[in-house]
């Protein structure tokens, strides 16, 4: 083989191990069990807010603090901290994506994502209800 071919085998190789560790550390939707074995590592967790258990935020005292408890989707229920200001409409979200880390039992989040309810639910319920009284009067 040419030194040419050997450089070039040598470049692919390496091209295909830097495609290889990005994509293996695209994270996935872990749970609090998950993240809790590794502490150290960040972790992207879904769930939903677990409206039973207190918000803690006093914009007065600590306005870059607030927690509340969060339910993941294997059911588990753990107290979240983020260092920020609490989002708009928080209570309203239907999902919530916390990006961060375990410490000790409690989910430290860098980053909060939150899919908040349609504005068009609503309306497709009304559609569908029109529809079936317009039936009802049609009969």
């Amino acid at each position: 083989m040419k030194r040419f071919h050997i450089i070039l085998l040598v470049l692919i190789a390496a091209a295909i191990a830097v495609i290889v560790s990005l994509v293996g550390d695209f994270s996935t939707y872990e749970t609090f069990a998950s993240a809790a074995r590794h502490p150290n590592k960040e972790y992207r967790v879904i769930g939903e807010l677990d409206k039973a258990m207190p918000q803690v935020y006093e914009p007065q005292k600590d306005p870059n603090y607030f927690s509340f408890y969060m339910k993941d989707k294997a059911g588990n229920v753990r107290k979240v901290v983020y260092l920020g200001s609490r989002p708009t409409d928080f209570e309203r979200s239907e999902q919530i994506v916390l990006t961060g880390q375990m410490r000790d039992s409690v989910f430290l989040s860098t980053q909060i994502l939150m899919k908040c309810p349609s504005k068009y639910k609503n309306d497709q319920v009304a559609i569908s209800q029109m529809s079936s009284t317009d039936s009802h009067i049609a009969k």
